[in-house]
């Protein structure tokens, strides 16, 4: 006899683990997948053409309604025949969209902080921007066009030309009217044809009113006969 309720626990006990194991499961689920990609630039510039290969990361972190996108370079894409003074040079770049978003998402570095010696790769470091998603679903994110801004001009624009592959996916939900909002209410007041019109009201509330209602009634009418009794009393 003691048995069963040993067996029992164990039961409950190997349920509560496969349903811990789930949910441990679907939270560790990813929202974005992030991969760096090589991405072979081409560079007009004012002293010709340059090029590089630069390993490219994107990531994405909730900000809000939208999501505050990072671009960060490990490697320079060009160089400069002379030196680049602190505070001269600003980087920007585009990132396309793709999947459930189309266009661009635009991106800004800030000025070097130290100075650039001449002939050296320019350091691009982190560029940063804002998307806001307007339907849910899987959008990506690859590196598109690279301007850098130095000494007041454009002084190297590079392009892609390997057609590198996202280096983000993100996976966007929760927007209202999205492929995940659920259902609307179902209208109590309304009949079986959906119609939506109101029908009158029979339940038991309007009948406690009702009654309250005739008890009021009852109540004033007692009220009058007495005061009509008591002034007959007095005359």
């Amino acid at each position: 006899m003691s048995k069963v309720p040993n067996r029992r626990r164990t039961a409950a006990g190997l349920t509560a683990a496969v349903a811990v194991a789930g949910a441990a499961v679907l939270t560790a689920a990813p929202a974005a997948r992030a991969t760096v990609v090589d991405v072979n630039y081409a560079c007009e510039t004012k002293i010709g053409p340059k090029g590089a290969v630069s390993p490219v990361d994107i990531k994405a972190v909730k900000s809000g309604s939208g999501y505050t996108i990072t671009m960060s370079f490990e490697k320079g894409v060009s160089d400069s025949p002379i030196e680049l003074p602190k505070g001269v040079m600003t980087p920007r770049a585009e990132l396309v969209l793709g999947g459930a978003a189309e266009g661009t998402v635009k991106v800004k570095g800030t000025p070097n902080t130290v100075a650039i010696p001449p002939d050296t790769p320019i350091a691009i470091g982190t560029l940063t921007g804002t998307f806001t998603p307007k339907t849910n679903g899987k959008v990506t994110f690859t590196a598109g066009t690279l301007t850098v801004h130095a000494l007041g001009m454009d002084a190297a624009v590079c392009t892609p030309k390997n057609n590198p592959k996202p280096s983000l996916e993100l996976e966007v939900t929760g927007l209202s009217g999205g492929d995940d909002t659920p259902p609307p209410a179902a209208d109590d007041g309304g009949d079986d044809n959906g119609s939506g019109s109101e029908l009158p009201k029979t339940g038991p509330l309007d009948s406690a009113l009702a009654l309250g209602t005739l008890g009021g009634t009852v109540l004033l009418t007692g009220a009058a006969g007495v005061l009509w009794l008591t002034r007959r009393t007095a005359r």
